[in-house]
């Protein structure tokens, strides 16, 4: 069985900022296909739960606050990729609009909801190194095949 990885909020860990989680029934149902590794870029960066929200600016991300957190969400993209390594994972599954692991589009750095193009973190570390990375927006399409499609 082909193996991706997930983000946890998406599987309905309390694990996102504000504490919450945002289970998605697209990638609960991923189970049935596939072997499913839950990750938390964030927590595996040592930010802890609740944290103030973040977004990137460019290469770097900062809290609300101004608070640079750019070497936690870089060691937390290190570890989702060990992960990926270690365990096999093809692919990754990701939170959309995550200054983590969203993927395409994410906030624009001003905390005002404004999207703009661009990969999260640990997005953009996954697909350097050969893994593709899907968001729950995206991934219906795996359910339809029993490995990962090409790009």
């Amino acid at each position: 069985m082909e193996k991706l990885l997930v983000s946890a909020c998406l599987l309905g860990c309390e694990c996102r900022y504000d504490g919450e989680s945002k289970p998605n029934e697209v990638v609960l149902r991923l189970r049935e296909k596939y072997e499913l590794i839950p990750v938390c870029p964030e927590q595996s960066g040592g930010l802890p739960t609740p944290r103030l929200p973040s977004e990137r600016r460019g290469d770097r991300v900062v809290m609300i606050d101004g608070t640079d957190v750019t070497a936690q969400y870089e060691k937390g993209a290190e570890t989702a990729l060990f992960l990926a390594r270690t365990l096999g994972a093809t692919a990754a599954v990701l939170k959309a609009r995550s200054p983590s692991c969203g993927k395409g589009a994410i906030c624009d750095g001003t905390f005002s909801g404004t999207l703009t193009k661009g990969d999260g973190v640990t997005a953009e570390k996954l697909e350097a190194n050969g893994i593709r990375v899907f968001t729950e927006e995206s991934c219906a399409c795996l359910l339809s095949s029993d490995t990962v499609p090409e790009k």
